[in-house]
């Protein structure tokens, strides 16, 4: 009979601090919030890369002409790219997790 009580005393035990870690797990998890970023995206991505080439390419056309136009689009796109990424990294380093 006492063999009993003390199994029926670490199982009550064992539930208890099941319930407690639940508790604990989901408080915690509940206080983070997760940002979207808005800086992220397919959209804003092709928005940037073809505002570049396109001034890239104006830029190139008075220049080089058509050839030159060609190679500013390019340069354009590339550096529209370039600040995608930083904006996208710049909103993750302000709003951290």
């Amino acid at each position: 009979m006492n063999r009993q009580r003390a199994k029926h005393l670490m199982s009550l035990l064992l539930a208890a601090c099941l319930l407690l870690v639940t508790f604990a797990i989901s408080t915690d998890a509940a206080q983070r919030r997760h940002h979207r970023n808005r800086e992220a995206g397919k959209k804003k991505a092709a928005k940037r890369i073809g505002v570049g080439a396109a001034i890239g390419a104006a830029a190139g056309g008075l220049i080089g002409g058509r050839k030159g136009a060609v190679i500013g689009a390019g340069a354009g796109a590339a550096g529209g790219g370039a600040y995608h990424v930083h904006k996208k990294r710049q909103y993750r380093r302000r709003h951290p997790r």
